[in-house]
C-alpha cells in the first residue's frame, strides 16, 4: 500500500491500492491489528483486558485462515499466479499463527510483584508479525485484482476477434449470426468494465473509463446500421467511409479501457494532462498566498512568469471568432488589471526583501489581496463566457434544424442540398468543439476536464459520420437501411448534446461550490418483505440491442432526476417531507439510469424490479405528504395539486403492480424492464411539475402565516378551505399525466441540467 488505511506508515507494504474493494477489505484487518499494537505499551493487563486481546488475536487468526483458503483456491484456478499467490498465502498464514500465539492466554506469564498477567513481552515479534500479515494479505488481494484485470483483457480480446470477423463479412446471414455473438460479448464487457469503473479510487481514471464506455455503448448501434448499409450498398464509397470510422472508434475505445485497467501510458493521456486556465489560476493564487508564510520561497520573476503563462491561455477565448466584442474587451481588461496588481505585488515584495523582512508588509499584504481578487474576477469572466456560449448553443442546436434538413434532403436524393446542409452542420460542429475546449478551461476538476475532452472528440467524430450517412442516403433514397443508419447517427449527436447539458450543469455546480456526491439510496433486495417475489423470479441477461434501447430511456431518466434535484434545491425548507421524498425518488431513478449503462448498485433485472417497487412506495408516501400539504390551500390551488397527485397515485400503483407481476422468458423480461423505466420516467415528470408549484405555494402561505395576527386567524383560514377529497377519489382514475416529451422535443427546451 502507498499508505495503509489507518494512516500508519509502519505497515507500508510497498503496494499501491487502486480499488475501493481491496481497500475496504483491508480496513477491518488494519483496525484489529492496530488494537493489538496499541496495547503493547501497557504490558500488564487485567484478566478482562487479556481476554479481549486474546479474542481479537484468535479472530485475526481465524479470519486469515478463511482468507488464505480463498486465495489458495484462486491460485488453483489461475496457474500463472500459482507461485506468487501460494507464497503470499503461506506468509499470511504464518503471520496469522504468530499473532494468535502472541495473544494466547496460556503463553502469558504472571508478574512476580502483583500477580497480574504480562503479555506482548516480545514486542519486536508482534510488530514483525503485523507487518508481515498486512503485507502478505495486501499482496493476495492485489494478485486477486490481477485476475479481474485479466478477465477484462480476455473479454476485450474476444470482442476484438469478433469485431474483425464482423468487418470482413460479405453476406447478411453471416453478419446477423456474428453480430448476435458480438452483442453478447459486448454486454459481458460492459458489466466487467462497469464494475471496474465503480471500483476505481482515482477519479480521473473513472472519468476516462466512463468516456471510453460511452463510446462503446453508442458505437454498438452505429456499427449495426453502418455495417448493414455497407452490405446493402457494397459499391457506395460514403457507406464504406461511414462504417470504417465506426470500427476505428470502437477499437480506440477498447484500447483506452485496457490502458486504464493496466495503467499503460498513451499519447491520449498527454492531452488530458494539458493545463487548464482554472488550474493555472489556482496554482497562481496558491503561489501568491504562500508568500505570507515565506517571502523567500519564490522569486518575483517566477510569479510574474506564472501570470504571463496564464494570460497566454486566455487567448483561446479572446482569439475565438465566436467571442463577442464585449466579452473579449472584458477578458483583456481583467488580464491587464491582473498584470498591474502583480507588478505592484512584485514591487512591494522586492522592497520587503531589501529590508530583510520576515513577514509581509502592509503594502505587500494589500497587493496579495488585490492580485488574488483580480485573477478571481478573471476566472469568473471566463466561466461566464464559456458557460454562456454553451447555453446559447444548446438552445439553438436543440432545434436540430440541420439534422432535419439533412434527413429530408437525403430522402429526396438531393445531393446539392445535402452538401449545403453538411456545411451548416460542419460549422455547428466547429462551434461545439471549440466550446467544449473553453469549458475544459473552466471545468474546475480533472474528471470534468476529461469529460469535456470526450465531448469535444465526440462532436468532432460524429459530425463527419452524419454527413457520410446523409450522402449514402442521397445516393440511395429508397434504401430503408440507409435511412435508419442516418437516424442512428443523428440520435448519437442529440445524445451528446444531452450529455453536454448535464456536463454544463456540473461545471456550474463546481463553480458555485455546490458539488457533492448524490446521497445514496441503497435499496437492493433484502430478506423479508420482498423475498417471496424474488425466489420465483429469474434474472435474465439482456443483449446489446436491448441495452441500447434501454439506454435512451435511461438518459431521459437521468435528465429528469437532475431536474428534480435542481427544483428541490430551490426550497428553503430542505427537511420538508415533499423535499425529502422527491430527493429519494430522484436518487432511485438515478440508480435505474445507472442500470441501463451496466453500472451502479442494480446488477440484475431483479434488482431493477425491486427498485421500482420501492420507488412506487416512496411515491405513494409523497402523495400522502401532498394531501396533507393541500389542506392549507384554497380551492383552485388545492384542485391543481390534487389533480396531479391523483395522476401520481395511479402511476405509482401501476409501477408497483408491474414490478410484482411475474414474467417468464427473455422477451417478457425486457418488456417489463422497459415498462418499469417508462413508468418511472412519467412519475418523475409529474413530480417535476408539482415541485415548483408547491414551493411557490409553500412560500406564499409561510409568508401569510407570519403576517397573521393570531393562531386563531390561521385556524379559521384552514377551516374555510375546501375539504380534502375522500380517499376513494384517488384510487381508481388512471391518467396520462402531463405527457412525456420525446427526446427531440426535450432537447429543444434544454436549459442547465444538473449532473450527478
Amino acid at each position: 500500500m502507498a499508505s495503509s488505511p489507518c494512516g500508519n506508515s509502519n505497515f507500508d507494504s510497498g503496494l499501491e491500492i487502486k480499488t475501493r474493494s481491496v481497500e475496504q477489505t483491508l480496513i477491518p484487518l488494519v483496525s484489529q491489528i492496530t488494537t493489538l499494537i496499541n496495547h503493547k505499551d501497557k504490558p500488564k493487563k487485567s484478566e478482562r483486558t487479556l481476554a479481549a486481546i486474546h479474542r481479537v488475536g484468535q479472530a485475526v487468526s481465524v479470519a486469515v485462515g478463511r482468507f488464505v483458503a480463498v486465495g489458495e483456491a484462486i491460485a488453483t484456478e489461475n496457474q500463472e499466479l500459482k507461485d506468487e499467490m501460494g507464497q503470499a498465502c503461506f506468509e499470511a498464514r504464518r503471520a496469522g499463527d504468530a499473532i494468535a500465539q502472541l495473544t494466547d492466554v496460556g503463553s502469558a506469564a504472571p508478574s512476580p510483584s502483583d500477580g497480574r498477567v504480562t503479555v506482548f513481552s516480545d514486542r519486536t515479534g508482534m510488530v514483525k508479525a503485523a507487518r508481515l500479515l498486512l503485507s502478505s494479505v495486501t499482496k493476495v488481494l492485489v494478485l486477486a485484482d490481477r485476475i479481474v484485470i485479466k478477465q477484462i483483457i480476455t473479454s476485450r480480446n474476444k470482442v476484438l476477434v469478433t469485431l474483425d470477423h464482423l468487418e470482413r463479412v460479405s453476406t447478411f446471414q453471416e453478419f446477423v449470426q456474428i453480430f448476435s455473438q458480438f452483442g453478447n460479448e459486448m454486454v459481458e464487457f460492459a458489466h466487467l468494465t462497469g464494475d471496474r469503473q465503480n471500483d476505481l479510487k482515482d477519479e480521473k481514471k473513472k472519468a476516462r473509463m466512463a468516456a471510453a464506455r460511452a463510446v462503446l455503448e453508442k458505437c454498438t448501434m452505429m456499427l449495426l446500421t453502418a455495417s448493414k448499409t455497407c452490405l446493402r450498398h457494397p459499391d457506395c464509397e460514403s457507406a464504406r467511409i461511414n462504417k470504417d470510422a465506426v470500427f476505428h472508434r470502437m477499437r480506440c475505445a477498447l484500447e483506452q479501457v485496457i490502458e486504464i485497467v493496466t495503467e499503460a501510458r498513451s499519447c491520449g493521456e498527454n492531452k488530458i494532462l494539458t493545463a487548464s486556465i482554472y488550474n493555472g489560476i489556482k496554482d497562481f493564487k496558491s503561489s501568491v498566498e504562500c508568500l505570507r508564510e515565506n517571502l523567500y520561497s519564490l522569486s518575483p520573476q517566477s510569479v510574474a512568469g506564472q501570470l504571463e503563462a496564464l494570460v497566454e491561455r486566455t487567448e483561446d477565448f479572446t482569439d475565438s471568432a465566436y467571442t463577442s466584442h464585449e466579452q473579449r474587451q472584458a477578458i483583456l481588461g481583467l488580464c491587464q488589471l491582473a498584470r498591474q496588481d502583480t507588478q505592484q505585488l512584485v514591487h512591494a515584495w522586492v522592497e520587503a526583501q531589501s529590508v530583510h523582512a520576515k513577514e509581509p508588509t502592509e503594502d505587500m499584504e494589500l497587493s496579495i489581496l488585490k492580485t488574488c481578487q483580480s485573477v478571481g474576477d478573471l476566472r469568473r469572466e471566463l466561466h461566464k463566457a464559456a458557460v454562456g456560449r454553451a447555453s446559447d448553443l444548446l438552445k439553438v442546436h436543440g432545434e436540430q434544424l440541420p439534422l432535419r434538413a439533412l434527413k429530408a434532403a437525403g430522402a429526396e436524393g438531393n445531393l446539392e442540398a445535402v452538401a449545403e446542409y453538411s456545411r451548416t452542420l460542419t460549422e455547428q460542429k466547429e462551434q461545439l468543439v471549440e466550446t467544449c475546449r473553453l469549458l475544459c478551461h473552466v471545468s474546475g476538476t480533472e474528471p470534468l476536464e476529461i469529460t469535456c475532452i470526450h465531448a469535444e472528440e465526440t462532436f468532432h467524430v460524429i459530425g463527419p459520420q452524419i454527413i457520410s450517412a446523409a450522402q449514402t442516403l442521397a445516393l440511395h433514397p429508397s434504401s430503408k437501411i440507409a435511412k435508419e443508419n442516418l437516424e442512428v447517427f443523428c440520435e448519437a449527436w442529440e445524445s451528446q448534446l444531452c450529455d453536454m447539458a448535464l456536463l454544463l450543469r456540473e461545471i456550474n455546480d463546481v463553480f458555485e461550490g455546490r458539488r457533492g456526491d448524490k446521497r445514496p439510496y441503497l435499496s437492493l433486495p433484502r430478506p423479508g418483505k420482498h423475498s417471496a417475489n424474488l425466489k420465483t423470479a429469474k434474472a435474465v441477461k439482456l443483449d446489446a440491442e436491448e441495452q441500447t434501447s434501454m439506454a435512451k430511456l435511461g438518459l431521459e431518466l437521468r435528465l429528469l432526476s437532475s431536474d428534480v434535484d435542481t427544483e428541490v434545491e430551490k426550497w428553503e425548507e430542505q427537511e420538508h417531507d415533499i423535499v425529502r421524498q422527491s430527493q429519494s425518488l430522484a436518487s432511485m431513478a438515478y440508480n435505474m439510469y445507472l442500470f441501463t449503462r451496466g453500472e451502479g448498485l442494480l446488477k440484475t433485472t431483479l434488482d431493477l424490479f425491486h427498485q421500482a417497487e420501492v420507488l412506487s412506495e416512496e411515491g405513494l408516501q409523497l402523495c400522502s405528504s401532498l394531501r396533507t400539504f393541500s389542506a392549507q390551500l384554497v380551492d383552485e390551488e388545492k384542485s391543481a395539486v390534487m389533480t396531479e397527485m391523483e395522476k401520481l397515485v395511479a402511476l405509482c400503483q401501476q409501477l408497483q403492480m408491474g414490478a410484482k407481476t411475474p414474467v417468464q422468458g427473455k422477451t417478457a423480461t425486457f418488456q417489463k424492464v422497459d415498462s418499469s423505466i417508462q413508468t418511472t420516467r412519467t412519475v418523475l415528470t409529474v413530480v417535476l411539475s408539482l415541485l415548483p408549484f408547491c414551493n411557490k405555494l409553500n412560500r406564499k402561505y409561510k409568508s401569510e402565516r407570519s403576517s397573521l395576527s393570531s393562531p386563531q386567524d390561521w385556524r379559521e383560514r384552514q377551516d374555510s378551505s375546501t375539504p380534502v377529497k375522500e380517499e376513494g377519489a384517488l384510487n381508481g382514475k388512471n391518467s396520462n399525466g402531463f405527457g412525456v416529451k420525446s427526446l427531440e422535443q426535450h432537447m429543444a427546451g434544454l436549459n442547465l441540467l444538473e449532473s450527478k
